[in-house]
């Protein structure tokens, strides 16, 4: 009994880590597959309804203005009434949203699915990073959230052939590659979004699958970590949203966002440019490679800032190799080379943000957690919609394809150095020793 009494944090957070993580998982793969396909249907979209690179910029970064009006009340609406009603909510409809897409004949109707889309999906991210707190512990939350981030190159590794292979539908039913693409892969989400009512459970309080010694314990854990975080004034919305640490994170977060969606939406062209095909099943299998390589540092790099207790230096470096990885690509001739690179940006730029995650996490809690989280995930999502049009912006103006991949390099500098400056005061969590997940 002594022995189980002492076991009980690795087998509460393993339990909950097993239970939550893959399902987690599986929506944040149908999440980013749905807002990053328009890359993959990019050339035959543009080619059938006759989208200027102008026009598909500003359409691929709309959706993040619609994101990014509903982030905090979205978040706040979850807190309220739970994850599991909420989370279906946002999953059916972003969805039903994106199956839309098939119908989209050009510019207007273009921008406004898009921008509905973000309208649909808001809240959802912001609102797991908010749930993974009611769960795990702070010492383990780089690890679960580095767990939860497999989900951007799952959807990538996966999504990448997958969205090649619907494109290769092209003349089945009547419909084009590109509508197949979306139809499938949008109501693919909303299946996810019923099952997710049925699955998840709002708090450990509601885990029929915790013992009753399990379930106390964590609670207990969760509970003294949010009235510390009570006693440094962080459980106030007002607070939290003034608060320049909750600003300084959100910039930051911007510059990071800028770098994955500078590349995402352009990835597969890049991709197709390199090894001389069009955008199809084998340019979507080698699409998957850096993916992969992201998959590998999502794993390694969260879990080793847990065992260091250590975040700036992680998370500045890490954000670094990405920006070098941007340039590199395509500063180098060499096409091998150049791929090369574009895996170390892919790496870098997903493996920073879970580790990133951990800095608002660490001093919100309750309400504060809510909007404050969900406050920093809309400067992300307004950094989506600058990507792409500064990228196009970039390459107009200097005459240039590679100008607008050296400016986006240069936004990492940027956030490397703002992540060198957060403040880490009051956040016992760095220098606890950490419990495994695995």
């Amino acid at each position: 009994m002594e022995s189980e009494m002492k076991n009980l944090p690795d087998i509460v957070v393993k339990k909950v880590a097993w239970r939550l993580l893959p399902f987690l998982l599986l929506m944040y793969v149908m999440a980013f597959l749905d807002r990053a396909n328009v890359g993959f249907a990019k050339a035959a979209f543009q080619a059938d309804t006759g989208l200027s690179n102008a026009a598909y910029a500003f359409g691929a970064g709309i959706f993040f203005i619609g994101y990014a009006l509903l982030e905090v009340p979205s978040n706040l609406i979850m807190q309220r009434v739970g994850a599991k009603l909420w989370m279906c909510r946002i999953m059916v409809t972003w969805g039903l949203v994106s199956a839309a897409m098939m119908f989209a004949q050009g510019e207007t109707s273009f921008y406004v699915l898009r921008f509905f889309l973000g309208v649909a999906e808001a809240g959802f991210f912001p609102g797991v990073i908010l749930y993974l707190t009611y769960w795990f512990p702070s010492n383990n939350r780089a690890k679960a959230m580095g767990f939860f981030y497999f989900g951007a190159p799952i959807a990538f590794i996966f999504g990448g052939p997958l969205s090649g292979f619907l494109l290769e539908l092209h003349g089945i039913a009547d419909l084009k590659g590109w509508q197949w693409l979306f139809l499938i892969e949008g109501l693919l989400a909303s299946l996810v979004g019923i099952w997710a009512y049925f699955y998840l459970d709002n708090r450990p309080a509601d885990a029929k699958w915790l013992s009753n010694d399990e379930r106390a314990w964590l609670q207990k854990v969760l509970d003294d970590e949010n009235k510390d975080k009570l006693g440094h004034h962080s459980g106030s919305l007002r607070v939290a949203l003034a608060n320049p640490r909750t600003l300084h994170l959100a910039i930051i977060y911007m510059l990071i966002q800028c770098s994955v969606y500078g590349v995402v939406f352009y990835l597969p062209t890049q991709v197709a440019n390199l090894v001389g095909r069009e955008v199809g099943l084998v340019v979507g299998l080698f699409t998957a490679i850096p993916w992969i390589c992201a998959l590998v540092a999502a794993y390694f790099i969260p879990s080793l800032s847990d065992r260091l207790g250590e975040r700036r230096k992680t998370a500045a470096m890490t954000i670094l190799m990405s920006g070098a990885g941007i340039a590199l690509s395509v500063a180098l001739s060499n096409p091998t080379l150049a791929f090369i690179a574009l895996c170390f940006a892919a790496a870098g730029f997903i493996a920073v943000q879970p580790v990133f995650w951990t800095f608002p996490s660490a001093y919100l809690t309750g309400t504060a957690a809510a909007g404050g989280i969900a406050l920093i995930n809309t400067f992300g999502a307004i950094g989506g919609f600058i990507a792409p049009n500064i990228k196009r912006w970039a390459e107009a103006t200097y005459q240039s394809p590679s100008a607008g991949l050296y400016i986006l390099a240069a936004l990492t500098v940027v956030a490397a150095v703002l992540l060198l400056t957060v403040r880490q005061r009051n956040q016992p969590f760095l220098n606890q020793p950490s419990t495994h997940l695995s």
